[in-house]
């Protein structure tokens, strides 16, 4: 039998209503050339015979018994029963628009730096208006269509659609597969992947439908909470590519929750915090975490800064007035700061 030129690994519990509509997207696109290994996960619905109906229609199609173990135990058996040089995520309730597959394997195939891409979102729900939070965040994924500017802002949020993701399959075994753990095992995998050298960005094309839902793992499971995301920032800012890597102490800019959280993490695993950067007036010229806040203004050039700068502000005008500013001043983006936030 012909190895496909991708391998689809598509986990699903309790999916019997959109799951053939997930399937046959894949399977009618524009690449054929495709197996979709459709992981049951322990569902009680009626969501297996209607993946075994769809195996029986289609020899792309076959269906796994994951046993009820978990999403990422799910994918790493899919992943392990996989042959094609490629394998592309896809969740149960998205919808692939025609293109989604080829257009993400001619990127690959052009570009062979890159371990993985993502694709342009459409964001979707049927219950009510998608919130505009998640919209900005669709919209700022969509703009990540080079590499450069994907590495430079992995640590602002994770910058992979996980479900419109195609992956060289070499480069994600050799990354050990999707990790258990209490941290987000997307976010993880796309920085362990940019921590080993590889490049990844998302096609400009939106190619997949996203589905929002209160049900999705990102708003249920704690393992995708704001905190355990940037416990996953901190652990790679100090590690192999990371800004920190080199032991340098740094600067965060942004003493509110998100950077104090980032501190007390970046701490932890080793790092030196020796300032705060705030705007607030009452902030500067204390302590916090023991550490002095300073004002904007006593940063001196980066030429005279002994570390590394981060940016740890989650309003997206105030970090892109913060870049404005910094680059004003004759400060890098990846050299002399990095957003984190």
């Amino acid at each position: 039998m012909p190895v496909p030129a991708v391998t689809v690994l598509l986990p699903a519990r309790n999916a019997e209503t959109t799951v053939a509509a997930a399937v046959e997207s894949l399977l009618e696109g524009t690449l054929r050339d495709v197996h979709v290994l459709a992981v049951d996960d322990g569902s009680t619905d009626g969501t297996r015979a209607v993946l075994e109906g769809l195996a029986a229609r289609d020899s792309r199609v076959e269906v796994l018994e994951g046993g009820g173990r978990g999403l990422v135990a799910a994918l790493n058996l899919a992943l392990g029963r996989s042959v094609s040089p490629y394998v592309a995520r896809m969740d149960a309730d998205d919808e692939a628009l025609p293109r989604r597959l080829e257009a993400s394997v001619a990127a690959l195939e052009a570009e062979p730096e890159l371990a993985g891409v993502g694709t342009g979102v459409e964001l979707f729900r049927e219950d009510q208006p998608v919130s505009p939070s998640f919209q900005a965040y669709a919209a700022w994924l969509n703009g990540l269509t080079s590499a450069e500017r994907l590495f430079r802002e992995r640590f602002i949020e994770s910058p992979v659609c996980h479900p419109s993701v195609c992956l060289r399959r070499e480069a994600v075994v050799a990354a050990g597969g999707w990790r258990h753990g209490d941290f987000p095992e997307d976010y993880a995998l796309w920085l362990e992947l940019m921590d080993r050298g590889h490049g990844m960005r998302n096609v400009a094309e939106v190619l997949l439908r996203w589905r929002d839902s209160s049900q999705r793992l990102t708003w249920t499971d704690p393992r995708y909470a704001v905190r355990r995301f940037t416990w996953t920032k901190a652990h790679y800012l100090v590690r192999g590519r990371g800004p920190l890597a080199d032991g340098r102490p740094c600067t965060v800019w942004g003493a509110g929750p998100s950077g104090k959280t980032l501190t007390r993490f970046l701490r932890e695993e080793g790092a030196t915090v020796e300032r705060f950067v705030e705007v607030h007036p009452r902030k500067v010229g204390t302590r916090i975490q023991g550490i002095p806040v300073v004002s904007p203004d006593e940063l001196g050039p980066p030429e005279r800064e002994r570390g590394h700068l981060l940016v740890c502000v989650g309003v997206r005008w105030a970090r892109e007035e913060i870049r404005a500013d910094l680059a004003a001043r004759g400060w890098v983006e990846g050299r002399d700061f990095t957003c984190a936030a």
